[in-house]
């Protein structure tokens, strides 16, 4: 365990499996907004949906400024707390965290704005982690490096000294410009190692 000196951990497709609370959110949107639904089908849209930031998705979704405004104040009226329901905690995830607590550090990096320290509170997951680095906190979220450098200026480690778990090219592209060891979980990424099970973790440090 010493050479490695903190796990920051992404949030949805690697501590949840939050696919339909995504999904219901930007259909509310979409709703609000007098459009058509979006097609789960679109494999692209559904990447855009669950990867990147919430402006950015709705600057994809809406790319005409005045409706991209417009769609933004909607997202802000969406009580993320009746999505929560619909969000499924990945499975051994809450018993890795067990093993780690007070051996490693403990992060999360995501691309949510505001919803994540209400979720990890639903969850009862919010005292395992010592920071938690969101959308809203950086000038500019992942794939930029900044959440990650955050991170790692908090716990004042090397970027060598951390892992970071993530499951999408954007997890991946963050980590490389950090410097930070990439680590995909369920995704065929470049990475230090894949894993199938949280637990999996245990065995790398």
């Amino acid at each position: 365990m010493q050479r490695y000196k903190t796990v920051i951990y992404d949030c949805d497709g690697v501590m949840f499996d939050s696919f339909e609370a995504n999904l219901a959110f930007y259909q509310r949107i979409m709703a609000m907004m007098d459009r058509a639904p979006l097609d789960r089908r679109n494999e692209e849209q559904m990447r855009v949906l669950h990867t990147y930031a919430n402006r950015e998705v709705l600057a994809y979704l809406f790319p005409d400024a005045k409706e991209f405004e417009a769609a933004l104040r909607c997202a802000g009226e969406i009580d993320y707390l009746d999505l929560v329901p619909l969000m499924v905690m990945e499975e051994g995830f809450r018993e890795t965290l067990d093993a780690l607590q007070g051996r490693v550090g403990l992060g999360v990096c995501t691309n949510r704005s505001t919803s994540m320290e209400m979720v990890l509170q639903s969850f009862h997951l919010d005292s395992y982690f010592d920071v938690v680095m969101t959308a809203a906190k950086v000038a500019k979220p992942k794939p930029h490096p900044e959440p990650l450098l955050k991170v790692l200026d908090h716990f004042g480690i090397a970027p060598r000294e951390a892992l970071f778990v993530g499951d999408s090219a954007v997890d991946c592209q963050a980590a490389a410009a950090a410097g930070v060891p990439f680590v995909a979980y369920r995704a065929d990424l470049p990475a230090l190692a894949r894993l199938e099970g949280h637990g999996e973790i245990l065995g790398l440090l």
